[in-house]
C-alpha cells in the first residue's frame, strides 16, 4: 500500500501531544522574569530646584492622604497623629490652669487631666521628637521631625493655643500659623 500516506503507530501520537504542550510550557516559563519574595528597595526621588525631597513613602505609588475631618490641616498620618497630640496637650493644660490656676511645668504634671495619659509623656513620638519648656506664665511645646519632607512639619506652640508650623527647620513662635 503506497498511497502516499504513512502510518502513524499510536506510539507517536501518544508522545506528541504531551512533548508539545510541555516545550511551549518551558518557552513561556522562560520567558517570564524572575520573581522574588521581597520586594524592590524604593530609592528617594532627588529633588528639582525649589522642591523638597520626597521620600520613597511618598512618592506617587503611595496613596495620597485622606484628611480625617473638614479643614484637616495634615499633609499625612504622621501630621495628623502629632497635630492630635499638640491638642490634647493645649486641652490638658487649659484643663490644668482652670483646676490649678497655674499651667503644668512638666508634661509628667499632665498625666489625667483630660484625656492626657502617661504614655504621652514620653519625648520620642515616632516621627517625632517633643521638647516641652515651662516659662513664667505660660510654656512651649514643639515637636520636629525626625526626617523633614513633604510629608513631616515641624510644629508648635504655648499657651496662646496657637499651632504654628516650618517645612524645613523646627518651628518657633515666629513660624506662621498652622491653617
Amino acid at each position: 500500500m503506497s498511497s502516499g500516506v504513512r502510518a502513524q503507530s499510536p506510539f507517536s501520537r501518544t508522545f506528541l501531544f504531551p512533548a508539545v504542550f510541555l516545550t511551549g510550557t518551558v518557552f513561556v516559563w522562560a520567558q517570564q522574569p524572575e520573581q522574588t519574595a521581597q520586594q524592590p528597595v524604593k530609592q528617594e526621588q532627588k529633588p528639582k530646584s525649589g522642591q523638597m525631597a520626597v521620600p520613597a513613602a511618598q512618592s506617587a505609588e503611595a496613596p495620597a492622604y485622606k484628611p480625617k475631618f473638614a479643614g484637616d490641616p495634615a499633609h499625612s498620618g504622621a501630621e495628623a497623629g502629632t497635630l492630635g497630640y499638640i491638642r490634647t496637650v493645649l486641652n490638658a493644660q487649659k484643663l490644668y490652669k482652670k483646676k490649678h490656676g497655674s499651667y503644668a511645668t512638666t508634661l509628667p504634671g499632665l498625666i489625667n487631666t483630660g484625656s492626657f495619659t502617661r504614655r504621652m509623656t514620653k519625648t520620642d513620638r515616632g516621627d517625632y521628637n517633643v521638647s516641652f519648656h515651662s516659662h513664667t506664665d505660660g510654656f512651649s511645646l514643639a515637636l520636629t521631625p525626625k526626617p523633614f519632607d513633604a510629608a513631616h512639619r515641624a510644629f508648635y506652640s504655648d499657651e496662646t493655643n496657637v499651632i504654628r508650623a516650618e517645612t524645613d527647620k523646627p518651628a518657633t513662635q515666629d513660624s506662621e500659623r498652622l491653617r
